[in-house]
C-alpha cells in the first residue's frame, strides 16, 4: 500500500474534526447542565461555596506546577540547545501540560455547577438526577478525549510538514508526553491529599467523635470534603486519563515505524481514537433509568451505554484496519482484546467493591468483630482482587502479540515479527482506551452524585430526596471504583508500549543495552523500580495522614469554641478547613511529585540505560498490583459502610458501622491518594526516560567506570 494515499493524507485532519466534535458535544453538555435549575436559595449558597473553593484550590495549585513547569522549560530548552532534543520539545511540553490541566479544570468548573442541578433533579425523580449527573460526566470524559486528539492531531500535521519522515516525527512526538505526565503527577496527588485530609478529618471527629451524620452543616470540615471530591476525583482522575490516553496513541504510532507500517501504521491509532469519540458520544444516548431502580438496575443503565459504544467501536475499527493495513488484519483482534480487558477489569473491579456482590457483603459482616477485623479483611479483599486483572492484562497481552503477527519472534527469533507483536501490544491500550469519552463519564457521575447527597443532607431534603441521591452516591463509589481499575488497567499497557519505544530510542541513539537479568545494572533497576510505588505510596499516605490531623484539630477547636454550633445555633467556619487542606496538600505534593521526575535521571546517571529498563520494568510490577490492591481495598471499604448504613448488620449509629466508618477512614487514601497516583507514576517514570534519553546515553557513571 502506498503510505501517503488520499485517506493517509487526511486522516489527521479526519482525527481532528473527531476531536472537534467532541469538544462541541462536550460544550452542548455543559451548557444544557447549566441550564438546569440549581433548586433552592440554601442549595445554591452550598454550591456556590463548594465552587469557590475548589477554583481557590485550582487557582492557587496551578501557580505551584507553574513554577515546575518554567524550571523544566528552562532545562529541556538547554538540552535542545546541546542536541540532546529537538526544538519542538519545549513547546510540545507545554501544551500537553496546559490541555491536560485545562481538561481537569473544565470537568472540574461542570462538576460544581452539577451538584446541585443533580440533587435537585432527584425531587423529581431518580431518572432526572441520573441525567444531570451523568451528563456532566460526558463533559469531563469528552473533553478529555477531544483535546487529547486536537493535541495529537494538531502537532503530526505541523511535524508532518516539517519532518516530511514518519521515523522523525514519531520521535519527537514521544516526548511529548512528559508535559501532560507531570500534570497529572500534581493533579492527582495534590487533588488527592486534599479531598482526603478533609474526608478523613471530618469522620474521625464529626461521624466518630460527634455521632452527627455525614455531610451534616454542623461539621466545619464538610464543605472542604465536598471540595475535595472535585479537585480529586474529578480534576486530578480528568488529568490522569488524559495523559493514558495521549500516551498510548503517541507510542503506539512510535511503535508502528518501529514495525515498518509507516504513515499507515501511526494514523490507526489516531483514527481508533476518532471513532471511538463518535461512539462514546452515541453511547450517552442510551444512559437513563426507571423511578425505584436498584443498584444493579443503575448499573445496567450506564452499562448498557458503555457497551454500545464498544461495541459500535470495535465494528468501525475492523473496517479501518481492513483497509489500511490489509496485510495486517490480525492487529483487529489486537484492538478487540484491549476492549474485551478494559470491560473485564471493570467488571472484576465493580465485583470485589460494590455492595451487590459477596466480597462486600462479607467485608461488612466483619465488623461485628470490630475495626481490626475489618481493616484486615479489606487488606486481605483487595490482595486477592490482583489476581483476576493482573491474568487479564497478561492474556491481552499475549492475544495481542500473537494476534499482530508476533509469532514469528517466539519460533523463530524474527525481529520483524517481534516488531509487530509490539504494535500489537500497543494498539490493545488505545482499543482499551477507545471509548475512553463514556468510560470517564461514569467515573466523573461519581463525585456529582456524592455532592449532590451533601447538599441534599445540608439543605434538609426530604427523606425521599435522600433516599435518591445515596442510591445515586452508591452508584457512583462503584463506578468511580471501576474507573480506577480502568485507569490502572490502560496504565499498564500504556507504560509496556512506551518502555519498548524508550529501548528503541536508545537503540537509535546507540546506546548500549543488555537486558540480561543478571546484568547487575538491570538487577539492580529492577529492585529500584520495584521500590518506588511502595516509597511513593508512603510519601501520600503520610502526606494525608498530616493534613487530616491538622483538620482533626481544627474541627475539635470549632466543635469546642463556637457557641452553638452543636445544636444548630451558629455557622461553622467553613472557609478555614478549605483553606488548610489547600495549604497543606500543595505543600505536601512537592515530594511525591520530585521522586517520579528525579527518580528515572538518578537512576540513569548511576546505573545508565540498562539501569533505567530495569527500573521501568520493576516499576510498572509493582506499581500494578499495588495500585489495583489498594483502589479495591479502599472502594470495598466505602461500599461496606454504606451497605451497613442501607439497614445492614445494625445500621447507622451501630457499632458495626462505627468499625467500618474506621475501615472507610483508612482506605479514604487508598483509593483515592495512593492508588490512583501510582498508575501516574509509572507512565511519568517512562516519559521523563524518553526525554532523557539522550543526556544518560552520553553521561552516565556504569560506563565510565567500565571504561
Amino acid at each position: 500500500m502506498n503510505d501517503m494515499s488520499v485517506f493517509v493524507k487526511i486522516a489527521p485532519v479526519i482525527a481532528l474534526i473527531a476531536a472537534i466534535c467532541g469538544l462541541a458535544f462536550a460544550m452542548y453538555k455543559f451548557f444544557w447542565v447549566k441550564g438546569q435549575p440549581e433548586g433552592t436559595k440554601e442549595m445554591a449558597n452550598i454550591a456556590s461555596k463548594v465552587r469557590k473553593g475548589a477554583m481557590a484550590y485550582l487557582k492557587r495549585q496551578y501557580k505551584t506546577v507553574g513554577v515546575f513547569f518554567i524550571v523544566m522549560l528552562i532545562i529541556i530548552c538547554i538540552m535542545a540547545a546541546c542536541g540532546l532534543l529537538t526544538w519542538f520539545v519545549p513547546f510540545a511540553f507545554l501544551s500537553g501540560g496546559f490541555f491536560s490541566g485545562l481538561s481537569g479544570f473544565i470537568g472540574m468548573k461542570i462538576a460544581t455547577y452539577a451538584n446541585s442541578r443533580t440533587a435537585n433533579g432527584a425531587q423529581q425523580g431518580l431518572n432526572k438526577g441520573l441525567k444531570i449527573a451523568f451528563s456532566s460526566g460526558t463533559v469531563m470524559g469528552l473533553t478529555v478525549v477531544g483535546l487529547g486528539l486536537l493535541d495529537i492531531s494538531v502537532w503530526f500535521l505541523i511535524l508532518r510538514a516539517l519532518l516530511g519522515n514518519p521515523d522523525e516525527i514519531m520521535a519527537a512526538m514521544l516526548t511529548f508526553g512528559m508535559g501532560a505526565s507531570s500534570m497529572a503527577l500534581f493533579a492527582r496527588v495534590g487533588g488527592g491529599i486534599f479531598t482526603k485530609a478533609a474526608d478523613v478529618g471530618a469522620d474521625l471527629v464529626g461521624k466518630v467523635e460527634a455521632g452527627i451524620p455525614e455531610d451534616d452543616p454542623r461539621n466545619p470540615a464538610v464543605i472542604a470534603d465536598n471540595v475535595g471530591d472535585n479537585v480529586g476525583d474529578v480534576a486530578g482522575m480528568g488529568a490522569d486519563l488524559y495523559e493514558s490516553y495521549v500516551g498510548s496513541i503517541i507510542s503506539t504510532g512510535a511503535l508502528a515505524t518501529a514495525a515498518g507500517l509507516g504513515y499507515a501504521g501511526i494514523i490507526v491509532p489516531m483514527l481508533i481514537a476518532a471513532i471511538g469519540i463518535i461512539a462514546s458520544i452515541i453511547g450517552t444516548f442510551f444512559v437513563s433509568t426507571k423511578e425505584g431502580a436498584t443498584q444493579k438496575n443503575l448499573l445496567g443503565s450506564l452499562r448498557r451505554g458503555t457497551y454500545i459504544a464498544a461495541v459500535l467501536s470495535a465494528i468501525a475499527a475492523a473496517a479501518l484496519i481492513f483497509t489500511q493495513l490489509p496485510d495486517n488484519t490480525g492487529v483487529f483482534w489486537a484492538v478487540i482484546s484491549g476492549l474485551i480487558a478494559g470491560v473485564l477489569i471493570g467488571f472484576f473491579t465493580e465485583y470485589y467493591t460494590s455492595d451487590s456482590y459477596k466480597p462486600t457483603q462479607k467485608l461488612s459482616g466483619s465488623s461485628e468483630t470490630g475495626s481490626a477485623t475489618i481493616i484486615i479483611d479489606g487488606i486481605a479483599l483487595g490482595m486477592n482482587s490482583t489476581a483476576i486483572p493482573v491474568i487479564i492484562v497478561g492474556i491481552s497481552i499475549l492475544i495481542s502479540f500473537f494476534a499482530a503477527g508476533g509469532g514469528g519472534f517466539i519460533a523463530s527469533g524474527n525481529m520483524d515479527s517481534f516488531a509487530m507483536g509490539l504494535y500489537g501490544v500497543g494498539i490493545s491500550a488505545v482499543g482499551m482506551l477507545a471509548t475512553l469519552g463514556i468510560t470517564l463519564a461514569t467515573d466523573a457521575y461519581g463525585p456529582v452524585a456524592d455532592n449532590a447527597g451533601g447538599i441534599a443532607e445540608m439543605a434538609g431534603l426530604g427523606e425521599e430526596v435522600r433516599n435518591r441521591t445515596d442510591a445515586l452516591d452508591s452508584l457512583g463509589n462503584t463506578t468511580a471504583a471501576t474507573g480506577k481499575g480502568f485507569a490502572i488497567g490502560s496504565a499498564a499497557l500504556t507504560a509496556l508500549a512506551l518502555i519498548v519505544s524508550y529501548t528503541d530510542k536508545i537503540e537509535a541513539l546507540g546506546g548500549n543495552l543488555q537486558l540480561s537479568l543478571t546484568n547487575p545494572p538491570v538487577l539492580i533497576g529492577l529492585f529500584v523500580g520495584a521500590m518506588l510505588p511502595f516509597l511513593f505510596s508512603a510519601f501520600t499516605m503520610q502526606a494525608v495522614g498530616r493534613a487530616a490531623q491538622k483538620i482533626v484539630v481544627e474541627v475539635r477547636r470549632q466543635f469546642k469554641e463556637i457557641k452553638g454550633l452543636m445544636e444548630g445555633k451558629a455557622d461553622a467556619d467553613y472557609a478555614t478547613c478549605v483553606d488548610i487542606c489547600t495549604r497543606s496538600s500543595l505543600k505536601e505534593m512537592i515530594v511525591p511529585a520530585a521522586l517520579g521526575i528525579l527518580a528515572p535521571i538518578v537512576v540513569g546517571l548511576v546505573l545508565g540505560v540498562n539501569g533505567v529498563v530495569g527500573m521501568l520494568a520493576g516499576a510498572l510490577v509493582s506499581g500494578f498490583a499495588i495500585a489495583i490492591m489498594m483502589a479495591n481495598s479502599g472502594g470495598a471499604w466505602d461500599n461496606a459502610k454504606k451497605y451497613i448504613e442501607a439497614g445492614n448488620f445494625g445500621g447507622k449509629g451501630s457499632e458495626n458501622h462505627k468499625a467500618a466508618v474506621v475501615g472507610d477512614t483508612v482506605g479514604d487514601p487508598f483509593k483515592d491518594t495512593s492508588g490512583p497516583s501510582v498508575n501516574i507514576l509509572i507512565k511519568l517514570l517512562s516519559m521523563v526516560s524518553i526525554v532523557f534519553a539522550g543526556l544518560i546515553v552520553k553521561f552516565n557513571l556504569i560506563d565510565l567506570i567500565s571504561k
